[in-house]
């Protein structure tokens, strides 16, 4: 199956290749690595295992940068930011991998990149929490998904101007930097329109069990619910609240949910009328999202959901770079993303050179009764898209 894509991606592969410059560093070695740091075990390597399959998408389409073959090294964060760190020194020191994409949790994306940051690398992921491309931003490090603060002012704010009687609203966090970031986001929002908070529930990473938070919730008669969480944490938390028939009494809104293969599982009857807010949707109609989606139905029999083509683009990021700068040295890549403008996978996106994020549309989905769906993916309706960041001239990154 790859070997029949690459015969139909040969133009974009002659493209890449043809790119001007010579190489300063590839052609001292086999290939040029992509460390890919993806969580291929504990609570997330569902997401971690679509978000390789991105990566690797990429890798296998362009094929080689300038004459020298590309490849791919799995390294498996866990979901733990200490040993994920340790795994990513050792690729940099043992196996001279410079070039990284991925990671599934704020945590463990801020501290890697501080570590590939130090070894003089290259590092584009999709974490969300604020701080990435904020006060913990450095020269390494790039951002392809839309932090915290724009996945809250494109889902809270749409939904409190489509129900403006829903003033009470309770929320369910994950206590770690991530959920704390678009927890703080949120109550910015509901002080501004009046809103009344009248209860969040912390949890653990670890945690499966959400009927006690729910029950809190409910006591707090709330016109909306909104789940902070993230993976299969925020599945759990949907299919326990569906249970419950908290939808039947109150809005009910995921803020930042992993997209198709989450809808997948949750089926459609747990996700009708819910709001869901998402980096990406297959559905888009941009000419960059209409090849990933052929390429991915090509070579692995599915429609692309959130992981996978946050990971593809991601590794576009760098390869892409690469060519134009016709240099893989990770500064020249840097220099090369850096104000980059290009037509991607949510239409146009620019990478932002004061802080390194890419500024692209966040979307608000709401899911549809399975008697409406056109096919087994269309899950659900786009309500609104929108860009929201934090200006440059507020930005708190200082990339010296």
């Amino acid at each position: 199956m790859y070997r029949r894509q690459f015969l139909r991606a040969g133009a974009a592969a002659a493209a890449v290749g043809a790119a001007p410059g010579i190489l300063k560093h590839a052609r001292a070695q086999s290939s040029l690595q992509i460390g890919g740091t993806m969580s291929l075990s504990g609570a997330f390597a569902e997401v971690g295992k679509f978000g390789q399959m991105g990566a690797q998408l990429a890798i296998d389409e362009i094929g080689s940068v300038a004459g020298t073959p590309l490849s791919y090294t799995a390294i498996d964060t866990e979901g733990n930011a200490g040993k994920a760190v340790r795994k990513v020194k050792e690729a940099i020191e043992q196996d001279g991998i410079r070039h990284f994409v991925g990671g599934s949790l704020s945590s463990t994306g801020l501290a890697i990149g501080k570590e590939i940051n130090k070894a003089g690398g290259v590092y584009t992921t999709t974490v969300g929490a604020d701080e990435v491309t904020g006060k913990e931003c450095n020269k390494a490090t790039f951002r392809w998904s839309v932090p915290t603060f724009g996945a809250i002012e494109e889902t809270v704010r749409p939904v409190i101007e489509r129900h403006p009687k829903a003033k009470r609203w309770y929320t369910i966090t994950p206590q770690y930097v991530f959920g704390e970031a678009l927890l703080r986001n949120a109550k910015a929002i509901f002080e501004e329109n009046g809103i009344e908070h009248v209860g969040n529930s912390y949890h653990s990473l670890s945690e499966r069990e959400f009927s006690g938070y729910l029950t809190n919730a409910m006591g707090q008669q709330p016109d909306v619910l909104l789940l902070l969480n993230f993976g299969s944490q925020s599945s759990d938390t949907l299919r326990q609240a569906i249970n419950f028939g908290m939808n039947q009494n109150m809005t009910i809104l995921l803020a930042w949910s992993a997209g198709l293969e989450q809808f997948q599982s949750l089926g459609a009857s747990t996700l009708e009328g819910v709001y869901l807010g998402a980096q990406y949707w297959h559905q888009e109609d941009a000419p960059a999202n209409r090849k990933l989606v052929e390429l991915c139905r090509d070579v692995h029999g599915i429609n692309p959901g959130y992981p996978l083509a946050g990971n593809y683009q991601a590794t576009r990021m760098i390869l892409d770079a690469a060519a134009e700068a016709g240099s893989t040295d990770p500064a020249d890549v840097i220099a090369a993303m850096e104000g980059r403008q290009y037509a991607g996978i949510t239409g146009d996106e620019t990478i932002r050179a004061v802080d390194h994020q890419v500024l692209k549309r966040y979307y608000l989905l709401q899911g549809k009764a399975e008697s409406k769906m056109r096919d087994e993916d269309d899950f659900v309706d786009i309500v609104s898209t929108g860009k929201s960041f934090v200006s440059a001239a507020d930005s708190a990154c200082e990339l010296g």
